[in-house]
């Protein structure tokens, strides 16, 4: 009996051990700070564009160069913290039937079972009240589609209009665009308290 009471107390440290350690990347999506990598030729080196045009468009990435540093650390961290959970509520989900078809009157059988049943139910509720998929979506998307935009003007400003004034202005649209869409984005993702009562409701 002490060595099958043994077993369960190393699966719970076990488990417990490799969930804190998986979870510490998750961590460092949210305290690091990631940055932009060299995305090639800039404005400053295209011959499509006068001197005083590519200051203009340089000034405008100087502005949205912060921006686009949030979305990315937010996909960083929504796009972990989703993985995490996909990683370990599946499993554990096939886990819990088969654990509880093993359990006897040992404190540490009931105990494990707890455990992991607490960790899927806690992942699950922050996956859903913070809306992580989503979210990850949100972020991810409007920097790959600004980034599309952006490289689009350097390799074929013509597709922006015919003169460079167009160009340049359409280009300030289509970003605007992208950044009130993400904006709603963000916004209609945000937990509230009728999300969460709807969610108790169903």
């Amino acid at each position: 009996m002490n060595k099958y009471m043994n077993n369960w107390e190393i699966a719970l440290v076990a488990y417990i051990s490799i969930a804190l350690i998986s979870f510490i990347p998750v961590l460092f999506a949210l305290l690091k700070r990631v940055k932009l990598k060299p995305g090639g030729d800039t404005f400053k080196s295209s011959p499509h564009f006068t001197d005083s045009n590519k200051q203009i468009l340089e000034q405008h990435f100087s502005r949205i160069h912060g921006t686009l540093i949030f979305w990315k650390n937010e996909a960083a961290w929504y796009k972990r913290f989703h993985y995490y959970t996909m990683i370990w509520t599946i499993p554990i989900s096939i886990l819990i039937p088969i654990v509880s078809q093993s359990l006897n009157a040992e404190f540490e059988s009931k105990l494990f079972l707890t455990v992991i049943s607490s960790h899927v139910a806690l992942l699950m509720g922050f996956h859903r009240g913070l809306k992580i998929e989503n979210n990850f979506k949100a972020f991810r998307n409007g920097e790959s589609e600004f980034y599309d935009v952006y490289r689009r003007l350097l390799d074929r400003p013509t597709s922006f209009g015919d003169t460079q004034e167009k160009q340049i202005e359409n280009y300030f649209i289509e970003v605007e665009v992208i950044r009130k869409a993400v904006r709603i984005a963000e916004t209609d993702n945000l937990p509230i308290i009728e999300d969460s009562k709807a969610s108790k409701s169903t």
